[in-house]
This record gives C-alpha cells, structure tokens and sequence, in this order.
C-alpha cells in the first residue's frame, strides 16, 4: 500500500541515503586540495550535512517545491580544488584563499537572489530549450559514470591500485540495484537503492573487516560560522561569482525541467498537481538557491545547487512523495549536530556508496535523450546535438594542463564537459533559428503549383 507509515518511513531512509551518499565524499577531497587536518575535514563534514539538510527542506519547501536535493555543486568544487592547488603550488596562505570563496559565495548568493526577485529566471527559461537540456543531461550522465566507476573500483588520485574483492562487492552491488529496479515488484523496486546500500555494506564488512568506531569527547556539536575566517573578496572573485552565478542557473533550470519530465512520464494525479504548482517556481528557485549559496559561505563550506541526478533516482525508484524528502532533509540537518553519528556515517563503504548511486544514475543520460526526441530531430537539431556531444565529450579526455592559462573559473567552465556541450547547444540553438516561414512559404508555394 502507499503513503502507509512504513512507506514513507522506508523512503526517508533512502532518501537519507541518497543525501548522504552526495555529501560525504566533498569535504574529504576538498580537505585533501587545502591540507587540512582529519579535525578540520570532519567540522567541514558536520557543516556540509547542515547545510544541504537545509537547504534541500528550504528548496523543497518554498522554491522549486520538488524532491530535488541540494548538494555541492560541481562549478564551486571545482573553483575550490583549483584555488587549493594554486594555493599549494605556489605557496600561498591557504586561509585566505578559503576566506575569498568566502566572499565568493556570498556575493553569488546576492546575485541570485536579485535574479529571482526582478523574475529573470522565467526569462532565461527560454533559452534552455529541450534540445539544450538534453544535450546537459546526456553528457552529465556520460561524466559521473566516469567518476562513479572510478570510486566503485577504489581508484584516486593517490591510489590506483585496484582490489579484487571490492571490485566484485561493487559491480554485484550495481547488478542488484539495477535488476531490482527493472524488474522488482513492490517494495523491491521502490527500496533498490537503499537494499543495496545495506547488502554491499554486509558483503564489504565481511571481505573487509570492521573499521574502529570513531571517538568524540563531546555528545552535541555546534557548527563554525565562518570557520575559516572573515569573507574577503578581490576582483578576480568579483568577475568569477558573477560567471559561476550563471552557470548555477544553469543547473537550477537543467534539473527542475528534468524532474518535470520524470513527473510528466510518471502521469499520476499527484505529480500532474505537483508540475502545476511548479511551472511558475523558477523565481522561488533563485531566491532560495541564493539563500542557501550565502549560508554555503556563513558556515564554510562547498556551495550548493540542486542536483539535476535526483531526477534519474526518483525515476528508478518512484519516490515522488514530498514527505519522505523532507524527513530525510531534516535528519541530515540534525546529525550534523552529534560527533558520533556524523562520525559513524563517515565510515559508510565509498565503492558500496558509488556502486549503489551509478545503478540510479543510468538513466540520467535516457532522461536527457528524451528531452532531445521531444521534437523532430530534423537536420539543424541532428547537426546542433551531434555538435555539442563531440565537443562536449571530447573535453573529458584533455588534460588538464590545457587549461592553466585560462582564469581560474574559466579553468572549470571549458574543461568541464557538461558546461562546454551545454554552451554549445546553447549558442548553436540561439543563433541558428529555424527556418519555419520559409518552410511554411515553400510549402504554400509547392501547392499553388500543384
């Protein structure tokens, strides 16, 4: 039966999951960038839990209105690692390159507010159209696959030694989650993810051995504001919050319209209410992503987005419902407050946790082929799509040494895939428009002759 007590206690559980398996890995990669101390990455953690537990409740609550999680965004982790290996490399203050995102992410979070205060996200909504949404999606999916197989088979930047009996427990994981997802009845189908997440932590454990518990002198913890310092701000971080502003309207219009159309395929009663409500929300969404960008930098941590891969987990899984969303949002925002819990939840098996969301995330790429087959693939949309897939996958294989000329958030933007393929489309899309009146003249013409 649905929207039973155990239902949405179950799904909870899973969306908990979901959240948690999307937080835990960036404080511990940003912590390894800036050197930071096992104390210092785990106060990142705790304030990285708080953060997109609130944010996710406020987006879900008062902007987007859909189950579409907030988490680090890609274009802040990215700025982060480059400005930690600059910082690194030439010997700069560590402090006060966190101290400049600081400022970044608070100037961004008032930009964005002020888009979506003036309305201008209803705007720049026709600008992504179903082929640039799909041509987002595609290429974002064919680029996590990359960095999830990676992390089901345990290769690093410091590793690349691969171990036998983690790459099976992996892959194994990955099978089941897929096959309960296809061809699970019931409960197997909606609690995929959460099943295997459960069985793959067992299966690791016993290959493995236990890890010792983490100790904590102190039951409750409260989060650092500003932990790293006072916000600073200079103009090259001025010019750069101004681009990664951008690009996260992107990522906010990219993933509303693609839990849309999970919704519009799904057709129930419920989520036909749900897209209504939701078609004006895009300047609830600016404002509240703005908000939730400035507490990134109150509480000193990644900026956050809402992820556009929450689309392809609730396809696979059916968890629709808002309430479980929310429960699990505020869970994640109340662990953050006890050592001991957001300690233990570190320790949850990284290739466990990346095999169980790759096996959600297949469909990612379906999602966004389907946004493209939404109209005719004619010859302009064929050459446009084929375009901004070359160009965007072929970015992925360039190394990173390319791109040390360009400015630090220029950097990210034309090595990330994702964002050279979107540009693409983006571009081809406003400047090539469709010839429909002459078509339509040559048509008129054609039988007037006949």
């Amino acid at each position: 039966m649905k929207n039973t007590k155990l239902d949405t206690g179950i799904g909870s559980i899973q969306w908990f999951i979901f959240l948690l398996a999307n937080s835990l890995t960036i404080p511990i990669i940003v912590g390894q960038v800036f050197q930071l101390s096992p104390v210092e990455i785990s106060g990142l953690m705790q304030r990285t839990f708080l953060v997109v537990g609130v944010s996710s409740l406020l987006s879900g609550w008062l902007g987007h209105r859909l189950p579409i999680p907030d988490g680090p965004a890609g274009i802040w982790l990215g700025v982060f690692v480059l400005m930690g290996q600059m910082a690194v490399a030439q010997g700069l203050d560590k402090t006060g390159s966190l101290q400049l995102l600081e400022g970044a992410m608070l100037l961004t979070g008032v930009f964005l507010i002020i888009v979506g205060l003036t309305g201008w996200m209803n705007k720049l909504l026709k600008l992504f159209t179903p082929l640039v949404n799909g041509v987002y999606l595609t290429i974002l999916g064919f680029q996590l696959s990359g960095m999830f197989l990676k992390g089901m088979i345990g290769v690093s930047n410091t590793s690349t030694k691969i171990q036998p009996g983690i790459v099976i427990i992996s892959f194994a994981i990955f099978i089941l989650v897929l096959a309960l997802s296809i061809w699970g009845k019931g409960w197997l189908k909606s609690y995929a993810v959460l099943i295997g997440m459960v069985v793959g932590s067992i299966a690791f454990i016993l290959v493995n051995g236990s890890q010792p518990m983490p100790k904590s002198s102190s039951i409750i913890s409260l989060p650092d504001v500003f932990a790293w310092g006072i916000p600073k701000l200079d103009a090259g971080m001025f010019v750069s919050s101004i681009m990664v502003a951008f690009v996260l309207i992107s990522s906010i219009i990219a993933s509303v319209a693609a839990m849309l159309q999970v919704f519009g395929e799904k057709a129930t009663e419920h989520t036909n209410e749900q897209v209504d409500r939701t078609k004006g929300s895009l300047k609830g969404s600016g404002i509240i992503s703005g908000i939730t960008t400035m507490l990134s930098s109150i509480f000193s941590t990644v900026g956050v987005v809402p992820f556009s891969v929450a689309a392809g987990f609730v396809r696979m899984t059916g968890q629709s419902r808002m309430r479980p969303f929310f429960i699990a949002s505020i869970a994640l925002a109340l662990i953050s407050f006890f050592p001991k819990v957001y300690s233990l939840l570190a320790m949850l098996p990284g290739p466990v946790a990346y095999a169980a969301m790759l096996a959600s995330f297949t469909s990612m790429a379906g999602i966004g082929i389907g946004s493209v087959l939404k109209e005719p693939l004619d010859q302009r949309r064929l050459t446009i799509l084929s375009t901004a897939l070359s160009l965007g996958t072929g970015v992925m294989f360039l190394p990173q040494a390319v791109f040390t000329a360009l400015p630090t958030v220029l950097q990210y933007v034309f090595s990330n895939g994702v964002m050279v393929g979107m540009l693409v489309a983006l571009i081809f899309e406003q400047i090539w428009r469709p010839q429909k009146m002459e078509t339509n003249l040559e048509n008129k013409d054609f039988q007037k002759a006949g």
